[in-house]
């Protein structure tokens, strides 16, 4: 069994190649909140890169999806983004479906979650000299209350995560069949009260991709690109996975060991230059009336102080969640960054999904031996080597 190459058009889903001769440089990297990778060579013995009916060649930048399958199953997928030559080869970068929303900017309708709405009031310009009273009125009446500014509806996280893939989708050009989970995330965007709304303006030329990974911090959401054969194995399906809060969960019933499984690690880390532990974020405004937070712990050490900026915001609460998670970020401890691991009993290679929370159980020159829990972010796995390379964070950075 060996790994098989199919070649599609990206917008017409029409298939050019069902055994493309691509040489991969390493198995195809798939990543949690990513787009995920796979770069390779292809001969110049490949006559099939002829053009198509369509003018185009097999292999063409922005128009080609790749897709990698192993034993029946499609293990990765993504759109050829860049080629280059090496000698007599062609050089294929290839990154996922969700890179496409990167650098585009958003056209679609005006957003505005959580915006005031002034309400029309009869007594509007009937106190033209501000003295309190009705203008005109005898006996004199007060001016009565001014009834307050209703809200606008506030957006779910994921409910502007689609609309903005089905603008990009909605373009003749942009057709890439790309489907989303339909819950809700639970995160309203916009304060409750209409003092801080969330808005998307087409005329500020707002990227897309930029959009999507701010509203998903927001929510502490995850998501996680999928390709599969349909059911009749014609076609192939593309979806984005939704978590809720965060995808993937505690995974007691597996061990990663070294000694074990593990047969490789990368030199564990710690936070160096990086480290701080008071957090100052820095939103909205300008000068002195620019919205500021701090995030400070007292873990006894030095104090180490970092500015970072938020300026979608001025709301204090969304401030200090997002401090909250960069202080996480520059005070984290020893990490292991990546592991290597064979096909094991322990954990059988694919019995994890990324976003997984993993105990990794090592033995560190110097430290000695550590269990620190961490969460799988990427993966490259090779059924037929039976290896895999698992990318980690520490859970606990996550909250």
């Amino acid at each position: 069994m060996s790994w098989r190459y199919i070649a599609m058009r990206a917008i017409s889903g029409d298939f050019l190649d069902w055994d493309v001769p691509f040489v991969a440089d390493s198995p195809p990297r798939r990543e949690l909140n990513g787009p995920g990778q796979m770069t390779g060579t292809i001969t110049p013995e490949y006559l099939r890169l002829m053009a198509k009916p369509d003018g185009l060649p097999v292999m063409a930048e922005w128009s080609t999806a790749l897709f990698a399958e192993y034993g029946g199953h499609i293990r990765w997928g993504g759109l050829v983004t860049n080629l280059s030559y090496e000698g007599q080869a062609m050089k294929v970068q290839c990154a996922g479906y969700t890179a496409y929303p990167a650098g585009m900017p958003y056209l679609g309708s005006v957003i505005r979650s959580g915006a005031k709405i002034p309400q029309k009031w009869a007594y509007d310009g009937k106190d033209k000299n501000h003295d309190g009273y009705v203008d005109g009125s005898s006996p004199k009446r007060k001016m009565p209350k001014r009834p307050p500014d209703k809200v606008s509806t506030r957006w779910d996280a994921y409910d502007v995560v689609r609309t903005i893939w089905s603008h990009l989708q909605s373009y003749q050009q942009g057709k890439l069949g790309v489907t989303l989970d339909g819950h809700d995330s639970g995160h309203k965007l916009g304060a409750a009260n209409g003092e801080d709304p969330w808005e998307l303006l087409w005329w500020d030329s707002p990227d897309c991709g930029q959009v999507i990974g701010d509203v998903l911090s927001q929510a502490k959401a995850d998501f996680l690109e999928r390709h599969f054969w349909d059911g009749s194995k014609e076609s192939i399906r593309h979806h984005i996975d939704l978590g809720t809060r965060r995808l993937g969960r505690t995974r007691s019933d597996l061990r990663f060991a070294q000694g074990e499984n593990i047969v490789e690690l990368a030199t564990p880390t710690g936070q160096g230059d990086f480290f701080s532990n008071d957090v100052y974020v820095l939103g909205k405004g300008s000068g002195q009336k620019t919205a500021r937070v701090r995030v400070v712990v007292n873990d006894k050490r030095l104090r180490r102080a970092r500015i970072v900026t938020y300026k979608s915001t001025s709301n204090a609460k969304t401030l200090t969640e997002y401090g909250k998670k960069e202080r996480a970020k520059h005070s984290e401890q020893l990490t292991i960054p990546a592991i290597a691991i064979q096909n094991h009993p322990n954990a059988p290679l694919g019995s994890w999904t990324l976003g997984d929370r993993i105990l990794v159980q090592v033995d560190v020159p110097w430290v000695g031996e550590l269990a620190i829990w961490h969460r799988v972010v990427s993966e490259e796995i090779d059924p037929a080597a039976g290896t895999a390379v698992l990318n980690l964070t520490r859970s606990d950075f996550y909250g």
